[in-house]
């Protein structure tokens, strides 16, 4: 197998997402003059799951205003799941929520991938300061009616 190459972006694809994160910001602060177009603090949504890790950033309100995947940042097949892609998105999303002017967040972990663990210690790595942490996986109560008995 040959060098694998993580896909790098040029300076106009930088700049018109710094563009699009400036916009959210500026759109959802207008005419409030208290917070002077500055989110000091927000919430990062995890979903881990075998094959992929997204990471979104939102305001306390639910608007998102980032996000990045393992995906996105050029890993492919299996190496999307690794604890390692996890961790240079939660670095990714980290200096998109500074540009944002975050400073405190609320962590929401999904999911049973192995890159929840390494995302929120890579957070905490990147000087971002942690209220909260929270497991919101969906757990079976009871689940489903068990099929009868066969009869023969």
């Amino acid at each position: 197998m040959g060098k694998k190459k993580i896909i790098q972006k040029n300076e106009e694809e930088l700049l018109r997402e710094r563009e699009q994160v400036e916009a959210n910001i500026r759109k959802e602060f207008q005419g409030d003059e208290k917070k002077k177009g500055r989110m000091i603090e927000g919430n990062i949504y995890i979903s881990s799951s075998y094959n992929n890790t997204i990471i979104t950033l939102a305001d306390n309100s639910g608007n998102v205003i980032a996000w990045a995947s393992s995906g996105n940042i050029g890993y492919k097949g299996t190496k999307k799941g690794t604890p390692y892609a996890a961790s240079k998105v939660a670095e990714l999303i980290t200096q998109k929520a500074k540009k944002a002017g975050v400073e405190r967040i609320n962590v929401f972990v999904k999911g049973i991938g192995t890159g929840r663990d390494s995302a929120i210690r890579s957070l905490a790595a990147q000087g971002m300061d942690i209220i909260l942490i929270k497991d919101v996986t969906p757990i079976p109560h009871n689940g489903c009616k068990r099929p009868r008995r066969r009869r023969v």
